[in-house]
């Protein structure tokens, strides 16, 4: 580990005299791809320079207590020297997390994408009941909403619903909310009283900065076009709605809700750069066995992970065998216990 670490540390000094170089700095892609690498080397390195100080420390503690002191200056030496010790446990604890890849992304925001499945109305409701859900654990846990993009049903749920969730450990505590979720209950326009199943897909998709993902604007078409959905007049005399696709991938992305032509294109942007990570990440999970096998589910976004039981006011969790009796708590923002059993199953597995 340590050998590993002596390299890193020499990659992040060469890479900070390439980002002073005119020859990067007059390069775009090439300064945004050297500053991406030194940012993804900025942790362990930093780490492993405040454990190597506090290795040192340790080294000249050692050596103090084989002179001769009095026992009160011996003492004092003795207690550093455990204090240190334990910090020294501590950054090699983190200094392995870092290198592991499990939680480079654990402090990102995310975007998640819920969708209507099968069930057709009420699978709109239940989607955006999920919705529902998702922004009440935001503001439970401090963390900040943003609507994206929303394709609303007749009956008061969504074909489809995009948002942003910001703050501390947002796709730590959301990445494993992606697959399909499943309902079953009886729908209010169900006059027999019959159970229904319906099912709505989450994605939850790491939102990348620009630096972290560059999206070459040669790559994209940008069309505009007048906003069908409400706004009034506004809305419909001017083509404030925005269509881009992604040449090479084909990948469309349509963003109508703002007024602002500028607004809807940013929003865009950042949905289309977090769905063109996705795939790249997905492409290259798959050429990793050991990396799948790791996981909690396939990863697959069309796996059932979840159903919620009104008549049993249950919520089950497939992947894990873990079943709640609070559906209600569950559906009202509650997810620290479902969360907490899901990373925690996923700690164990990769420890296998």
């Amino acid at each position: 580990m340590f050998e590993q670490l002596e390299k890193l540390e020499k990659r992040y000094l060469e890479i900070e005299q390439l980002l002073a170089s005119h020859e990067v700095t007059s390069n775009k892609e090439q300064y945004n791809k050297y500053a991406k690498e030194l940012s993804d080397l900025k942790e362990p390195v930093f780490l492993f320079r405040e454990y190597k100080k506090i290795s040192s420390q340790i080294k000249d503690l050692q050596n103090m207590l084989k002179d001769k002191h009095d026992e009160q200056f011996l003492e004092l030496v003795q207690n550093e020297l455990a204090d240190l010790k334990n910090k020294s446990l501590d950054l090699e604890k983190k200094i392995k997390e870092s290198l592991s890849g499990e939680d480079e992304d654990a402090g990102k925001d995310v975007i998640l994408e819920i969708r209507q499945g099968t069930g057709g109305d009420e699978a709109g409701i239940f989607a955006a009941d999920l919705y529902r859900m998702y922004t009440k654990y935001a503001a439970n846990t401090n963390l900040t909403v943003e609507l994206m993009s929303a394709n609303p049903t007749e009956v008061g749920g969504f074909k489809e619903v995009v948002f942003s969730i910001k703050g501390k450990d947002a796709y730590k505590r959301l990445k494993f909310e992606s697959g399909v979720h499943r309902v079953q209950r009886v729908p209010a326009t169900e006059a027999q009283g019959r159970i229904h199943t319906s099912t709505a897909t989450v994605v939850v998709l790491v939102e990348p900065q620009e630096v972290d993902f560059v999206v070459e604007p040669k790559d994209l078409r940008i069309d505009t076009y007048r906003s069908s959905g409400p706004g009034g007049q506004h809305m419909q005399k001017t083509d404030s709605a925005v269509r881009i696709t992604h040449l090479p991938t084909g990948t469309v992305v349509a963003c109508q809700d703002e007024r602002s032509q500028t607004k809807n294109k940013n929003k865009a942007m950042r949905i289309l750069r977090a769905r063109l990570l996705d795939a790249k990440r997905m492409e290259e999970a798959k050429k990793l066995s050991a990396e799948r096998k790791s996981q909690i589910g396939s990863g697959d976004r069309s796996e059932k992970i979840r159903t919620y039981n009104f008549p049993d006011r249950r919520v089950t969790d497939h992947r894990i065998n873990f079943t709640s009796h609070q559906l209600e708590s569950i559906l009202e923002g509650d997810l620290d216990e479902l969360s907490d059993a899901i990373i925690k199953a996923a700690e164990e597995k990769k420890n296998e």
